[in-house]
């Protein structure tokens, strides 16, 4: 997938399918950023991405002489970068609220990703049980405000909706007591920010 014109300045290279990389590029998608999307496939990146990156892993932006991978890095430096509209509050308190959240999804959630989607079956099974009941315990807070937390769209947003997005396609179903979560994710799938986000692999998620 491509985005915006082949002569910006700023290219993202993105795997097709990795929800880290579908986070950073739902809020190119968010602040309609002139930047040239660059599809990877895991185990074939082109030299310079791979010498960029150590991790081999996850999204990585070229913005002219600076190079930025990790996805929460990337996503808050396009908030700096392009701060209309803005992903963060200005607020320090509920800034710093907002990065103890994305840590503890970083943490808890998106850490179990491997094995998640790994070919040991039991530990597989047993992450996705544990990510079924945490959303489940957590559902409340996604039918307090319009969005996760807030009555405006933010980074958080970002962060969790390709997880919800790929809910389905791992396998795992809410329990009645957590439609607010389906509630919540359908509200933000609806953008029109979100739906230009996804790659032909990631609607196939769903389909």
């Amino acid at each position: 997938m491509t985005t915006r014109n082949r002569k910006s300045l700023m290219t993202l290279y993105s795997d097709v399918q990795c929800p880290f990389s579908h986070q950073a590029r739902i809020v190119i998608q968010e602040k309609q950023i002139d930047c040239e999307i660059i599809d990877l496939v895991e185990g074939h990146w082109p030299e310079e991405v791979a010498s960029a990156n150590p991790y081999s892993y996850g999204p990585t932006l070229f913005d002219r002489d600076i190079v930025v991978f990790q996805p929460r890095i990337i996503m808050e430096y396009l908030d700096e970068r392009f701060p209309h509209p803005p992903l963060m509050p200005n607020d320090p308190g509920a800034r710093a609220q907002l990065r103890l959240m994305l840590h503890r999804f970083e943490t808890d959630w998106f850490s179990m990703w491997q094995q998640m989607t790994g070919r040991e079956k039991a530990a597989s099974r047993k992450v996705k049980k544990t990510l079924q009941e945490d959303l489940t315990v957590l559902a409340p807070l996604f039918e307090q405000y319009t969005f996760l937390l807030s009555d405006e769209f933010s980074l958080m947003d970002c962060y969790i909706a390709p997880l919800l997005w790929r809910l389905p396609h791992l396998g795992i179903k809410l329990p009645d007591s957590a439609k607010a979560i389906e509630h919540y994710a359908l509200r933000v799938f609806q953008r029109e920010a979100f739906q230009a986000s996804l790659t032909p692999t990631e609607r196939g998620m769903r389909s």
